[in-house]
């Protein structure tokens, strides 16, 4: 096997408890593996053949189903019926902050960005190792439980205020949707505003020194920030462009 035993126990030990994912692949041989290499882990995995039956899993999992929800969803971006990006897209629409990780053959820049852009949080092109795999799922899942539980104060800068026990931002006065990685990135703009944050300093902090990807990440993210908390993003108040060092807020 491509995991020792001291591995499996680590990987284990970091989500302390079992993690439910949510396959999305219709070819069933990469499904397969993808099945026997988190199950290894000691993942719970539930799996889908097509976008739809993806949905209606996603759907029957919200809070007061009566179901328990998913902690990850793998998600390809080629399926019968709905693709990965429309999927992708309904979930954050509806406010949905599971974290994505969508896989495909597709792996040109616009494609991953594209990927990016509509919400998933990783990108991972096939082929691809099991082993890249399984470090990708446990880092979105660790950055997902990480949240402090302790009582945190509601920040607030001008007409934005983010709540992180409630894990609720409002810009002026109306409530606004934002994926775990905005919202995490946001929170860390406005713990600490007016310093400079370097593209790697934020990649650090908010994807975690596992991440695989570059720094066109934290742009993607940035700007998805901008439409959501400015009044003209081309003219950013509030998050703030440092050339040749980063970026800061306020």
């Amino acid at each position: 096997m491509y995991t020792s035993e001291s591995a499996k126990f680590s990987a284990k030990a970091d989500i302390g408890q079992t993690s439910r994912i949510l396959i999305v692949e219709d070819e069933e041989l990469i499904r397969e593996m993808v099945v026997v290499a988190l199950e290894e882990e000691g993942y719970e995995v539930v799996t889908s053949t097509d976008g739809r039956s993806a949905v209606e899993y996603l759907k029957s999992s919200e809070p007061n189903s009566g179901e328990d929800s998913f902690d990850l969803v793998i998600l390809d971006l080629m399926l019968p019926q709905i693709n990965g990006l429309d999927i992708c897209r309904l979930l954050r629409h509806q406010g949905n902050p599971v974290p994505i990780l969508m896989i495909s053959a597709k792996g040109s820049e616009t494609d991953r960005v594209l990927g990016l852009e509509v919400g998933a949080d990783d990108y991972l092109t096939k082929p691809f190792s099991m082993r890249e795999l399984v470090a990708r799922c446990r880092a979105l899942l660790r950055r997902q439980r990480f949240s402090t539980v302790t009582q945190l104060p509601i920040l607030k800068y001008k007409d934005v205020s983010l709540n992180p026990q409630e894990c609720r931002v409002l810009v002026r006065g109306q409530e606004v949707n934002l994926s775990p990685k905005e919202f995490r990135l946001l929170e860390l703009f406005m713990s600490y505003a007016r310093r400079v944050w370097s593209r790697e300093q934020l990649l650090d902090q908010v994807w975690g020194p596992d991440f695989v990807g570059d720094s066109k990440t934290v742009d993607v993210h940035i700007r998805w920030l901008r439409e959501k908390l400015e009044l003209d993003p081309s003219r950013p108040e509030y998050i703030v462009t440092v050339r040749g060092f980063g970026y800061r807020f306020g």
